[in-house]
């Protein structure tokens, strides 16, 4: 992942009201989510603040109703916003014109939500093509070009199916081919396995994995399934009544919850799991003999951590020292102690 910003947001609003954007021009400093609701507006998005890197996955989640989808359909202007800014590679989207936000939309983004949103007259590669169709690309390019996402996805062999012909997890993966057809920089998920099984669910994440290693998308990822969150994640975003509670790594969301609210969210998860040795190494300390690497679990760690007797281990990322695991601190995440 690169640190240069594809989306910049800043202190954006989003009101649902009869005069939004002038209640939101004459509304008292620091009122509260409930303070605006008693006003008779209801704050989609609240003053929110946050940036996405090229290649980066950021996952928001939070409970029905906490404005994840709002801020999203905000990144991509399908909604338009109260107040604040929104740039997509450094271009202001509420400046574009109506034709200028199309193109956007075709050439740079793609979308893929929880209703698969299939044509059920349409076949697998008719299906696929659509958004292709829709850009006037000639018959034999956008063919050639269905068939590549197909195949990357996993459904080669059933090119030829229709919608009612596949399972849940199978039309999922149409959707995804879908959306990857265009070839978007920045990729769209709006709660993409929820209505899928557990066990499918858990492929489809396996499977959004390796395409996400093999394509290296920019991706805003929404779901209300922390566990999901934790496997996707390279950030998380949490909200609750339309603000972001806290954004950082899974890791450090675990350890340092900023918030009540974000400390309930965490409290059934095994530390262990999540962090990594990288996050605990320590630059003050040192350490010696075989060193562990940063991206190890704590879990994967475990048996290493309660036979060593070192007070410090090295830690290497990429075969460089970033300093020193304190086994104590490690082994009280083990074990779960505060």
């Amino acid at each position: 992942m690169t640190t240069d910003t594809v989306i910049s947001c800043r202190n954006v609003w989003k009101l649902f009201g009869a005069d939004p954007a002038g209640y939101l021009a004459k509304k008292p400093e620091g009122h509260s989510y409930e303070d605006i609701r008693a006003d008779g507006y209801i704050a989609g998005v609240k003053d929110v603040s946050i940036e996405v890197s090229r290649g980066e996955m950021l996952v928001i989640m939070g409970l029905s109703g906490s404005g994840k989808s709002t801020l999203v359909r905000c990144f991509s202007r399908l909604h338009e916003i109260t107040g604040g800014t929104i740039e997509v590679e450094g271009q202001d989207i509420m400046s574009l014109s109506e034709q200028q936000l199309i193109d956007l939309r075709r050439n740079k983004m793609g979308m893929v939500f929880q209703s698969f949103g299939l044509l059920p007259h349409r076949t697998v590669l008719e299906n696929v093509a659509f958004p292709l169709e829709m850009r006037g690309q000639d018959k034999h390019t956008r063919r050639e070009r269905a068939l590549e996402v197909v195949k990357l996805v996993g459904l080669e062999g059933r090119e030829e199916y229709f919608p009612r012909e596949l399972s849940g997890g199978q039309q999922q993966r149409v959707g995804i081919a879908r959306s990857l057809a265009i070839e978007p920089d920045i990729w769209f998920l709006d709660e993409p396995f929820s209505a899928l099984d557990p066990l499918i669910r858990r492929e489809m994440q396996d499977e959004f994995l390796r395409l996400q290693a093999m394509l290296g998308k920019t991706i805003v990822f929404i779901t209300h399934d922390f566990d999901e969150a934790l496997r996707l994640a390279d950030r998380i975003a949490i909200m609750k009544d339309g603000a972001v509670e806290q954004c950082d790594t899974p890791d450090k969301i675990v350890l340092n919850p900023a918030t009540e609210y974000v400390r309930k969210f965490t409290e059934e998860i095994d530390k262990a799991r999540v962090v990594h040795a990288g996050v605990l190494a320590r630059d003050g300390i040192t350490g010696e003999g075989t060193p562990v690497d940063a991206s190890a679990s704590i879990q994967e760690l475990a048996k290493l951590l309660v036979q060593d007797t070192r007070a410090a281990i090295p830690v290497h990322r990429d075969g460089k020292l970033v300093g020193a695991l304190d086994r104590e601190e490690a082994l009280n995440v083990l074990v779960g102690a505060e």
